[in-house]
């Protein structure tokens, strides 16, 4: 036995000098051996699993991180070998333990309160290396950065001196540095994994800030500066914890709003990077345009996965677009997101991923014996139950016969089963945005996908923006020059076929073709009732199933000829937007040439003008409001800027036509009598 615990807790409250001493062993020497300003510089946390190179770096880390919360550190245990080196440790905030009772006649009043918050750390023999092996975050009493002046712990000593050094003049090579950190695996056998970029993740993750790098934040405002002097209506808002910390931005360019305007029926609140673990936490309000495209209606950064973090940046999207809720979101499963949409957004429909869920499926069942044959059903389960009662009894049958019942991750999903399974959604409208098929190509994901990765760096990202913003432009404009210029070739003789070539773009008229090809496998269509104003018909199907089996299903399509409604039991066209081939078929057989006007939705239409400007509404200007006039004004230049860019006579017409108005208004401003 080669170890010796010192335990006894300092009776004195002189936290600059509370230490253990083993005979001639002093511990004075922790920190203060280079004279050096003590500043910290946003410590993060101390947590489970940070390792230091030295115990000296230790206790600076959590003194910086105390002088930032507001309160003292002394050294309350220590533990030495007979060698006297040290192995083990722990720090305690100055107001732990009690001071013992003094017989002096004028006793120092208690100033302790039995304190908690502490950390222990121990020498690691493999590597070294200083390690946090316990935390206790929580304090007994109130904390205030505003009273760290008053704290010995927080005034660094030369000891050579003595001299007490200043604190409050920070010099950036003095600043506190980011140490390695690893996370422990206590699942396994007290293996060390080391993880640093998870670790960070999780930090950040429970913190009031954004962990910004060195330089980030002056790059977040060069570029709002930068997007502003484009375009005076860029529009950004940022959020400051009560430390005055940035804790959650939002911001948008011009054409966000007017694109929602067009395309705002359908909302996807993508966050993929918080839930991946990407560096930058970003989160994109996406829809989709007319092409089936992904179109930006804003984004931000957030702090951490918080309900109170996603309020703030919904509530700032909503102010953005002046208080027009969308019909239906789409999100990532995430108590807190979900959450905050029911406050925010209380009258919208709210919906999980299919294909996030789908994608989880791997890494929550992959453990499980008979994996393949579980996730085949699975699949089987939810996209091929037509009916809420079938999907039931299929989900019982299957985690009965392989025993899963009690499964967590799936017993979770069946809860939330009207928020994801294809079956109990069809009402909703979707526009595109969720897959009813398994093999379907379509995803919901991001307009910046492209420029965005794990590794991407906040600076990265900022400065690809105007790029990316000019990619997804001229996809958008090469796309409409194709849609307007030429046309797709037609599959069949239907007259609805042409009709629809002339007004879908060409991205949605393919989607529609497949339901054009697919009515050549609704065997049979037979009208179930008689003499009634609205009639119902049974459309049987040859489907593939799979690779080795075909099966025939059934849907029922019901038909009002007194107001040309057309419905039918798979509810394709509230998923997608445009009629089934189970309805075409039964237009097809009533001797309907063309598709009644309500089925051919505008947000799909190529002859519709889109100029990108946001129409506020003649109701919502106030003329003695200077902000409302010149925001009408902007947007009826702007309307005359879409027409005049056209063309090289346009332009030129353009041009003239507003130095003529310039010079009237200007004459005007000069001479107001003479205008009246």
């Amino acid at each position: 036995m080669d170890e010796v615990s010192l335990n006894s807790e300092p009776t004195y409250n002189d936290e600059a000098d509370d230490f253990e001493v083993d005979g001639q062993c002093a511990m004075t020497e922790y920190v203060g051996q280079t004279g050096k300003v003590l500043h910290g510089d946003n410590p993060l946390p101390p947590d489970i699993g940070m390792e230091f190179e030295s115990y000296e770096d230790v206790y600076h880390f959590y003194n910086c991180y105390a002088k930032e919360q507001g309160f003292g550190v002394r050294v309350s245990n220590t533990w030495y070998r007979k060698s006297k080196e040290r192995y083990r440790a722990k720090l305690s905030c100055s107001s732990a333990g009690f001071k013992k009772k003094s017989e002096a006649n004028r006793p120092r009043p208690e100033t302790r309160t039995g304190c908690p918050a502490m950390i222990k750390f121990r020498l690691m023999e493999k590597n070294k290396r200083w390690r946090i092996v316990e935390v206790e975050l929580e304090h007994n009493h109130l904390i205030s950065p505003t009273t760290t002046k008053f704290y010995k712990s927080h005034k660094v000593i030369d000891i050579g001196s003595k001299r007490h050094l200043p604190v409050d003049e920070p010099d950036d090579d003095n600043k506190i540095r980011l140490f390695r950190m690893v996370v422990i695996n206590a699942k396994d056998n007290g293996i060390a994994e080391f993880d640093e970029n998870e670790f960070r993740n999780n930090i950040y993750q429970g913190d009031d800030k954004l962990k910004l790098k060195q330089g980030e934040a002056q790059e977040i405002i060069n570029f709002f500066l930068r997007m502003q002097l484009k375009s005076p209506s860029f529009f950004y808002v940022m959020d400051f914890n009560d430390k005055s910390c940035l804790r959650n931005v939002f911001w948008a360019d011009p054409k966000c709003r007017a694109s929602y305007g067009y395309f705002g029926d359908v909302l996807f609140i993508d966050t993929t990077t918080l839930i991946a673990k990407y560096e930058v936490p970003l989160v994109f309000f996406t829809g989709v345009n007319h092409h089936a495209q992904p179109v930006s209606f804003g984004c931000g950064l957030v702090s951490g996965q918080t309900v109170e973090s996603f309020i703030w940046l919904l509530r700032a999207w909503l102010t953005y677009m002046v208080g027009h809720p969308p019909q239906t979101v789409i999100t990532n499963q995430g108590e807190s997101l979900e959450t905050a949409i029911a406050e925010v957004f209380p009258r919208a429909i709210h919906c999980f991923s299919l294909t996030n869920i789908m994608k989880k499926v791997c890494n929550e069942l992959l453990g499980l014996e008979k994996f393949n044959a579980i996730r085949k059903e699975f699949i089987r389960v939810v996209y091929e139950s037509r009916r809420a009662d079938e999907f039931e009894g299929a989900w019982d049958g299957m985690v009965q016969s392989h025993g899963i019942m009690n499964h967590k991750w799936l017993r979770a999903l069946y809860e939330d089963r009207k928020r994801w399974v294809p079956v109990y959604l069809k009402e909703v409208f979707f526009a595109g945005l969720f897959p009813v098929k398994e093999n379907e190509k379509e995803r919901v994901n991001s307009p910046f996908e492209e420029f965005l990765s794990r590794c991407t760096s906040l600076k990265e990202f900022l400065q690809s923006y105007d790029q990316a913003l000019l990619e997804i432009d001229q996809r958008e404009t090469l796309s409409d020059v194709e849609s307007r210029n030429s046309g797709c070739i037609l599959k069949s003789r239907f007259c609805f076929e042409l009709q629809l070539s002339r007004l879908y773009t060409n991205d949605i008229f393919k989607k529609f073709q497949d339901e054009i090809e697919g009515m050549y496998s609704c065997l049979s269509i037979r009208r179930l009732n008689i003499d009634c104003p609205v009639a119902t018909y049974l459309v049987k199907e040859d489907t593939q199933v799979d690779e080795y089996r075909r099966e025939t299903r059934d849907y029922e399509v019901t038909y009002n000829a007194s107001s040309t409604n057309i419905l039918c039991s798979c509810a394709l066209f509230n998923f997608k937007g445009y009629l089934c081939r189970h309805a075409l078929s039964v237009i097809n057989q009533i001797g309907l040439e063309e598709i009644p006007t309500q089925y051919i939705l505008g947000r799909w239409r190529k002859d519709i003008p889109r100029n990108y400007i946001f129409n506020r509404g003649g109701n919502g200007i106030d003329i003695n409001n200077p902000v409302h006039r010149y925001d009408s004004l902007y947007e009826r230049v702007m309307k005359i800027v879409e027409e005049g860019r056209k063309s090289h006579d346009s332009y030129e017409f353009t041009l003239k036509s507003l130095e003529e108005i310039f010079e009237k208004v200007v004459i005007r401003e000069d001479n107001p009598a003479s205008s009246q």
